[in-house]
């Protein structure tokens, strides 16, 4: 985990006022290479020019959300004001957390296109919120990691509850997609405390057999695989995308000692949370299929 006294390397806050000439941006470029970006255009216009070669004019009012796989430039008009703001990976790890509703905020993050907020009301929600990071990144004497954390989890979730997201995403047919929807959600808000698969029934109000039934005929999974799968997908990230030594990272996911959780991740991964450590390092920048990837790798 970053300090708060290098947040700058993890977070940007821009604030780009009216001029009279148009302002070009690179937004993957140096330190902002794999961050996630939100514009927050004013009464103007902007462009978007994505390295595939598309070209997406913006008109405001409105919030664009950009994943780090967008590549693109950004334009902004003479006259018009925008705010952009920007996120590390491992300031959104921490934004996104392990509640109910992260499952949800995870896919939203992952999602590879331009997600825009035309509703003024979305628009004028979200706006203090980014112009409170940019004002917490400005103030040297204060800019907190929690706070800009704070704000970034505040904004997600405002996004994902006003965009189509929260409406469009899949929930299966019936009674067992709603099951299977809420042993997700259970999963992820409980995943380090390895409760057993009769508990999770239990909650859901079905027996343990039935859950097996809908995960495997849904998914090609039981239970128990996804709730390893989760456990080993959130290792992944945290080795990857922090600072903390392996006992941390076996504490914080609620493994009894170091050793068994090096075990548990050999068995699943065949690589020991160093080896993996020392993978992802050396493919830092790179695609490479046997990491995490993102966060909706999780079913």
């Amino acid at each position: 985990m970053a300090t708060d006294g290098g947040i700058h390397h993890y977070a940007r806050g821009e604030w780009h006022a009216p001029s009279l000439s148009h302002r070009r941006i690179r937004l993957q470029k140096g330190l902002y290479t794999d961050f996630h970006h939100f514009l927050l255009l004013g009464d103007g216009a902007a462009d978007l020019h994505f390295d595939s070669g598309e070209d997406r004019p913006l008109h405001g009012p409105l919030l664009a959300f950009l994943p780090p796989q967008a590549r693109c430039d950004l334009s902004i008009a003479a006259g018009s004001a925008a705010h952009l703001i920007g996120a590390s990976a491992q300031i959104m790890v921490d934004a996104i957390g392990d509640k109910v509703e992260s499952y949800s905020l995870r896919l939203l993050t992952e999602q590879r296109k331009l997600v825009e907020a035309r509703d003024p009301l979305l628009v004028a929600e979200i706006s203090p919120l980014i112009s409170g990071f940019v004002r917490e990144l400005g103030d040297p004497s204060r800019a907190s990691w929690m706070v800009v954390s704070a704000y970034l989890r505040l904004i997600l979730m405002t996004l994902w509850r006003g965009s189509d997201s929260e409406r469009s995403e899949p929930r299966g047919q019936g009674e067992t997609g709603s099951i299977l929807q809420r042993y997700r959600q259970l999963v992820e808000a409980g995943f380090r405390q390895h409760r057993p698969i009769s508990d999770y029934a239990a909650e859901l109000g079905v027996t343990a057999d039935r859950l097996h039934s809908i995960c495997q005929r849904t998914l090609g999974r039981s239970p128990i695989q996804l709730l390893h799968e989760r456990v080993v997908q959130e290792a992944k990230l945290r080795l990857e995308r922090s600072a903390r030594n392996i006992q941390e990272i076996s504490d914080s996911l609620g493994f009894r000692d170091p050793t068994y959780f090096s075990h548990f991740f050999k068995r699943k991964t065949g690589l020991s949370p160093a080896g993996y450590r020392e993978i992802a390092r050396a493919s830092a920048g790179s695609e490479n299929s046997m990491l995490s990837s993102g966060y909706a790798d999780w079913p």
